[in-house]
């Protein structure tokens, strides 16, 4: 293998590396992909060294050693590029891709969302749901849907507009809050704290807390405790927002 298809093939393995990781996908997960491409496009090997921020790689070839850096830059929870992810490596594998497909392939790869006409009254019906499961009537589900659709619209809009996810984790918490209070000054509900528990529910970070566990479970330390720490300072920031809404609620 010529040093010039080295560096490319290097450069494409890593590229997938940093998707993955970028989208969410777990330390391990990612690991395993990159050296499985990584063979399937003629690499003799693939070492990873992941971190909270960064990805070096280094790729060896009939003695010849090529190492690259790349920064992580999160772009959210997205499963739909990891599969497409999956997918490009197991058509590598089974040699139906060689570097030039994969190439190509890599450089279409971009992240499809649900349109928001669907996925706010969508995420507002879960919500509306738990407080029906947890002993909400019928009032108390019907606030739950209002506030977590106005929520879920803000929530998508400052995403939009790149605000920090902390301050927009605040902000939708406060606003969501603010409207499922609703139900402590109309006497339309016998259950509005149900009403307000079940509305922020949306906000709950469980992907990045399930990855966390997962990538300190299988002995990515790093990576683990810095997910961890990331979903926490979420809840904490959803917990700031809930507060003072609740306190000029009256509530507090």
């Amino acid at each position: 293998m010529y040093a010039d298809t080295q560096n490319d093939i290097t450069r494409q393995v890593v590229r997938a590396a940093q998707l993955l990781l970028a989208y969410g996908a777990e330390s391990d997960l990612v690991e395993e992909l990159s050296q499985r491409l990584g063979r399937a496009l003629g690499l003799a090997s693939v070492e990873l060294s992941i971190s909270a921020n960064a990805l070096v790689m280094t790729s060896l070839v009939h003695g010849r050693c090529v190492t690259t850096t790349r920064r992580i830059r999160e772009h959210g929870i997205n499963m739909a590029v990891v599969c497409e992810l999956q997918r490009i490596c197991l058509l590598a594998e089974k040699g139906l891709y060689g570097p030039n497909e994969v190439r190509k392939r890599l450089a279409r790869i971009h992240p499809r969302t649900y349109p928001r006409w669907a996925l706010i009254p969508t995420i507002a019906l879960s919500c509306a749901s738990f407080c029906h499961l947890s002993g909400g009537d019928l009032f108390a589900c019907l606030i739950t849907f209002l506030a977590s659709s106005v929520g879920m619209y803000v929530r998508l809009v400052l995403a939009a507009r790149h605000f920090n996810v902390l301050i927009n984790f605040a902000v939708t918490a406060f606003v969501t809050t603010l409207i499922a209070q609703l139900g402590y000054f109309q006497p339309v509900t016998a259950t509005p704290r149900l009403a307000m528990a079940a509305a922020v529910l949306m906000l709950v970070p469980g992907f990045p807390m399930i990855n966390a566990i997962s990538d300190m479970v299988k002995g990515h330390l790093n990576v683990g405790i810095s997910r961890w720490g990331q979903a926490t300072l979420m809840t904490v920031s959803s917990v700031i927002g809930m507060t003072i809404a609740m306190q000029l609620g009256g509530l507090l």
